[in-house]
């Protein structure tokens, strides 16, 4: 996320997960979680299950549920995991900017694409939580307004780490 910067693996716990890597591989180099086909386990026992792009169409299929006849277009989150013990899908999504472009218009669309998931998975009484991950490029002062924004439609964001507990997992010790 920062350019030649180390992001959140310096901090005093490191159990952050980093834009540089998706989740799965994240949760498999810490201690006491394994991520196999998909399925995240803490000491042994599952906790939840990880979603990239099409592969939420599948377990939409498990759950019985036709998107088709609920939204009219695909969703497609860049990583999302549901967590068994919250009955919550984490949506994850990374947006990365160098320079100026078209991902500032992209971070006003949090609400819109919270209820199309909410809508989606309300069928399965699965809570849906829409969490940004952003670069340090958001920092600046003219992206206040998205950022309350953002807030306020009960949406979160962090720069470059999130902390494992805001996603409903364990924080594992050393």
């Amino acid at each position: 996320m920062i350019k030649g910067g180390t992001g959140g693996g310096n901090t005093k716990t490191g159990l952050f997960f980093e834009g540089k890597t998706d989740l799965a591989t994240f949760l498999n180099l810490q201690k006491s979680y394994e991520v196999r086909e998909d399925n995240v386990y803490f000491k042994g026992k599952p906790v939840g299950r990880i979603f990239k792009k099409y592969s939420l169409y599948k377990f939409l299929e498990e759950l019985n549920i036709d998107w088709k006849t609920i939204i009219s277009k695909r969703l497609l989150p860049d990583d999302s995991i549901y967590v068994i013990i919250k009955n919550t899908l984490y949506i994850i999504e990374c947006k990365i900017q160098n320079v100026a472009g078209s991902v500032d218009e992209k971070l006003q669309t949090c609400d819109f694409k919270k209820k199309q998931y909410q809508k989606l998975f309300s069928r399965a009484n699965i809570e849906v939580e829409y969490i940004y991950l952003l670069s340090d490029w958001f920092k600046k002062p003219e992206y206040r307004d998205v950022l309350d924004y953002i807030i306020s439609v009960r949406c979160s964001y962090y720069f470059n780490y999130i902390p494992l507990e805001k996603i409903g997992l364990t924080m594992p010790l050393k």
